[in-house]
C-alpha cells in the first residue's frame, strides 16, 4: 500500500428537475476536466490510498490536515453524491483550527478516485475501503461525519466498525426512507446512465438551488457546479457517467433505514427543514412525490429511532446547511463533539 500526494480526481451529479435560476457569477469559460477530476485544483494537499480490490488496482485519494494544535481527536469526513472531499473546505478549516486532525475521503468510483469499469459498489464495499485507508494511516477510531448520500455510508461503517466509531455526525442523510417501499419505481442501469448523459451545468445548478440551497444562490456555490459539470464536460465523460450511474443503483438499492435501532454511537442528526431530496422522486407517481423528502417529518422520526441521538434542524435551510450557513453549523458541531450527550430537538 502507497500513499503519495496528487493532483486527480471525479464528482459526479444527477439533475431530476429544472427551477428558474436567480442571477449568478457565470466563469469567464467553461472548464473541462479529466474522468478523475485533473485540471481541478483541492484547497488543501491531496493523497492517494493505492490497494487492491476486487481483483484490480485502485487509488483513493483523501485530504489529511493535521491541525496547528492537536486535540488527540480525528474526523473523517464522507462526502455526498454530488460532492467531493474538497466540497468540505470550510469544515476542514473549522475542525482543523479547532484541534481535530481531519481526513476527508474521495471514494472510489467519485472525484480523484478510481473509476473502475467493473467494479460492484456496496455500501459495505466503500465502508471497506475506508477502514483501510484509515487503518492505513494508524487510525484507530475516529469521529464519522457524513452528509447526504455520505450519511447512508457513514451510518453502514458505524454499523460495520462500532468500536472504531467515537461519534456518528449525519448531515442531511439521505436513506431516512424506504424511497421503493413508498412508490418510487425502480430503474435499470441503463435508465440511471441515459439520465446521467443529460446532466449540464445548468441542470445541476437549478437542483441544487432548489434543494441543497432552500431555493436561494450565492456565487460562493459555483465553483462546486463547475466542478461536477466540467468532469461531465471532459474526455472522460463516459467513464464519470457509468461510475454515476452504477452509484446511483447503488443508493436506490441498498437501503439502511431499516436498521437505525442497531446504532450504538452517539449520533448527532442535523437537518435543514427546507430540504426535500428523495432518490427517484421524478418517476414516482404524481400522487406520491409529496409524500417524499419530507425532512422535518423524517428528521423527528429518524432520531426516535435512533438510540443516543440529538436532533438539531435549520428551519430556513436546505440540504447542504454546512455551506449554506457555516457559522451557525460549525457552531452547533462543535459544542456537540465536546458534550455530545443526547438531548431534545433543537432549532438554529
Amino acid at each position: 500500500m502507497i500513499r503519495f500526494v496528487t493532483l486527480f480526481g471525479l464528482a459526479v451529479f444527477l439533475a431530476v428537475s429544472a427551477v428558474p435560476l436567480v442571477a449568478y457569477a457565470a466563469p469567464d469559460s467553461e472548464p473541462s476536466y479529466g474522468a478523475e477530476l485533473e485540471g481541478f485544483e483541492y484547497p488543501y494537499p491531496v493523497s492517494e490510498f493505492r490497494f487492491e480490490s476486487q481483483r484490480q488496482p485502485l487509488k483513493m485519494a483523501y485530504i489529511d490536515v493535521k491541525p496547528a494544535a492537536p486535540n488527540g481527536r480525528t474526523v473523517v469526513l464522507l462526502h455526498g453524491k454530488n460532492f467531493c472531499a474538497a466540497t468540505w473546505e470550510g469544515s476542514i478549516k473549522s475542525l482543523s483550527e479547532a484541534g481535530y486532525r481531519v481526513i476527508a475521503v474521495d471514494q472510489i468510483g467519485f472525484c480523484k478516485s478510481s473509476k473502475p469499469d467493473n467494479y460492484q459498489f456496496t455500501f459495505q464495499q466503500l465502508a471497506g475501503n475506508t477502514r483501510a485507508l484509515l487503518a492505513s494511516l494508524g487510525i484507530e477510531h475516529s469521529v464519522i461525519m457524513g452528509h447526504s448520500t455520505g450519511g447512508m455510508l457513514a451510518i453502514r461503517y458505524a454499523l460495520m466498525y462500532p468500536d472504531a466509531v467515537d461519534q456518528l455526525v449525519l448531515v442531511d442523510p439521505i436513506g431516512l426512507e424506504d424511497w421503493k417501499a413508498k412508490g418510487v419505481p425502480w430503474l435499470s442501469l441503463d435508465g440511471w446512465l441515459q439520465r446521467e448523459q443529460r446532466v449540464s451545468a445548468d441542470t445541476i445548478r437549478a437542483y441544487e438551488r432548489a434543494t441543497y440551497y432552500a431555493g436561494t444562490w450565492d456565487p460562493s456555490y459555483e465553483p462546486w457546479v463547475q466542478m461536477l459539470a466540467g468532469m461531465y464536460r471532459g474526455l472522460g465523460r463516459e467513464a464519470v457517467q457509468w461510475s454515476s450511474a452504477r452509484l446511483y443503483d447503488m443508493i436506490a438499492t441498498q437501503p439502511v433505514f431499516y436498521e437505525f435501532e442497531r446504532l450504538s454511537r452517539p449520533v448527532l442528526l442535523m437537518i435543514g427543514d427546507k430540504d426535500t431530496t428523495a432518490i427517484g422522486k421524478d418517476t414516482a407517481p404524481p400522487d406520491i412525490r409529496p409524500t417524499l423528502g419530507n425532512y422535518p417529518v423524517l428528521g423527528k422520526e429518524a432520531a426516535a429511532r435512533i438510540p443516543h441521538a440529538q436532533l438539531i434542524e435549520f428551519p430556513d435551510l436546505g440540504h447542504s446547511p454546512q455551506i449554506q450557513a457555516p457559522e451557525r453549523f460549525h457552531q452547533v458541531l462543535l459544542e456537540w463533539l465536546k458534550n455530545p450527550t443526547a438531548g431534545p430537538t433543537q432549532t438554529r
